[in-house]
């Protein structure tokens, strides 16, 4: 991730006509599941011939792996509060409500992400280091304010807020609220990243 506050994401790499076919692939994926999915299923939702479906995707998995990539890309802009815990608790509101939306797609994605390699790859570096990369610039931004000491910053801390959000957001009956986020933020996060400060 760049040093700057915001970084907008590539520009899609998809023609519209492939990029209403990758939506309505998401739809579908949400619907029925990786196994329920076809790719014939996602020509007829088009409206879309089947060899204009296999000759830009010849498997479901590469349709996925597409359809996936296309659904996680988005503008990702670091938080600007002017504070540690602003900027916390703003970016696990945003994780809570990226993670809500992409759920279904991710748990399927998950799924077939245990036996397909490309697919796995796309989930670690499309989805999960694109938001781990966001919560390093909150905390080195915190550190040249001068609020954190940079030995503090651990990996540890990405699974304790942002991993345990999605988690929370994906296989949880109990989805994570802002008093969630608010917890974690003041009562776990915050102490651990400024302990030797104390």
């Amino acid at each position: 991730m760049t040093s700057g506050a915001a970084r907008a994401v590539e520009s899609s790499p998809w023609s519209p006509r492939e990029a209403e076919l990758l939506a309505v692939t998401l739809r579908l994926l949400q619907e029925e599941g990786y196994d329920g999915l076809t790719l014939d299923a996602v020509a007829a939702g088009a409206r879309a011939s089947k060899a204009t479906v296999y000759r830009r995707w010849p498997t479901k998995a590469e349709l996925v792996l597409a359809a996936f990539s296309e659904g996680v890309r988005q503008v990702a802009v670091a938080p600007e509060t002017g504070t540690l815990r602003g900027d916390l608790l703003q970016l696990g509101e945003v994780i809570c409500n990226q993670a809500r939306t992409h759920a279904s797609t991710v748990r399927a994605v998950l799924v077939e992400a245990s036996r397909n390699p490309a697919l796995n790859d796309v989930m670690q570096h499309q989805f999960l280091d694109q938001r781990k990369a966001l919560f390093k610039h909150v905390l080195g931004q915190a550190v040249e304010r001068g609020e954190i000491d940079a030995a503090a910053i651990t990996d540890d801390l990405w699974d304790v807020m942002p991993g345990y959000l999605i988690f929370r957001s994906i296989f949880s009956l109990r989805p994570p609220s802002r008093r969630t986020v608010q917890a974690l933020v003041d009562d776990v996060v915050i102490p651990s990243l400024t302990r030797l400060n104390s």
